[in-house]
């Protein structure tokens, strides 16, 4: 399950016990209820989505929410939980018999317990995405150094996984890569490690391209990576190999444009799809593309095609 903090603020240092409220949302009152927490001396405030459903990054100034979100507050052990019960009770907000749950937790030292859930992740034959603090299992094989950001990507969704194990699966040398909606860069960077020649990666968040940028920077191939606001985008670029982890929405909305940035004879992966909604994004792209079967992991999709030579 993929979490995403959006407002921390530690005010020890120390290690201590700790108490952890938690109750559902929606995204249309999660964000006010999280301040609401705050308010009433929450040390934390984690939105986690509670039905699996992949994070994207949201326009600059927007707080962009899952229909159905649990929230956690973490307080300090001494604290009277009965107030804020009782206030959130009365709140617009909630109704009076929301569902909630308040465990205590033992001492320990958070950001160990966070960084200590990542550890370097295989894909196909060749790739590896390992955290700056864990040793690399393998000297030799190709490693991208990623640690969770900004930004969406850091391989432990299936849709990450999906993506990155079809890029390891290719010939990669001396070909111009797409990556459309790259997040955190970590597609990007892995088609550069895996031998293409040039990558253009392009987002809609100001925040992906500084993610983008700062984890290219890590992996030395920065050189290699341009990126683009989709309004800065030039004319005139084409790739021989395209990767779009976005949404089934934006890829169905945006199929166009995506298909008039592939070469003929071009390589193609969309993900970021629902195993049921590939069939409509099979006859999307099936205009252009000679589809495969979609490939599933965990009830996600990735569908893959050849793009057509024009007669």
């Amino acid at each position: 399950m993929l979490s995403l903090i959006i407002i921390t603020i530690l005010k020890k240092e120390k290690i201590m016990p700790w108490i952890q409220l938690k109750l559902n949302a929606t995204a249309k009152n999660a964000e006010n209820i999280g301040e609401l927490l705050m308010e009433n001396g929450a040390l934390s405030v984690t939105f986690t989505d509670a039905q699996d459903v992949p994070i994207f990054e949201p326009a600059p100034g927007e707080t962009r929410l899952w229909g159905n979100t649990d929230i956690t507050g973490l307080y300090e052990a001494e604290t009277n939980m009965l107030p804020i019960l009782e206030q959130l009770r009365n709140s617009p907000l909630l109704s009076s018999d929301f569902s909630h749950k308040i465990e205590a937790l033992e001492d320990k030292d958070w950001e160990r317990e966070w960084m200590d859930k990542f550890h370097p992740m295989k894909f196909g034959q060749r790739l590896w995405i390992c955290p700056s603090w864990k040793p690399v299992p393998d000297e030799n094989a190709i490693n991208v150094m990623l640690d969770p950001g900004l930004a969406f990507g850091t391989g432990t969704h299936p849709t990450t996984a999906l993506c990155l194990t079809w890029l390891d699966s290719l010939d990669l040398q001396d070909k111009v890569v797409i990556d459309f909606g790259c997040g955190s860069g970590i597609l990007a960077i892995a088609a550069l490690k895996l031998g293409a020649k040039r990558v253009i990666g392009i987002d809609l968040d100001p925040q992906a391209i500084t993610a983008s940028r700062d984890n290219a920077q890590r992996n030395n191939v920065s050189d290699q990576l341009e990126l683009y606001l989709p309004a800065d985008l030039p004319e005139g670029i084409f790739a021989d190999v395209l990767v779009a982890n976005i949404l089934a929405g934006p890829l169905r909305e945006l199929s166009t444009n995506i298909e008039s940035l592939v070469k003929s004879n071009g390589s193609l992966a969309l993900s970021g799809i629902l195993e049921q909604q590939a069939d409509e994004l099979i006859e999307v792209y099936g205009q252009w593309f000679t589809m495969e079967k979609a490939t599933i992991k965990e009830e996600w999709a990735r569908l893959s095609g050849i793009k057509n030579i024009a007669s």
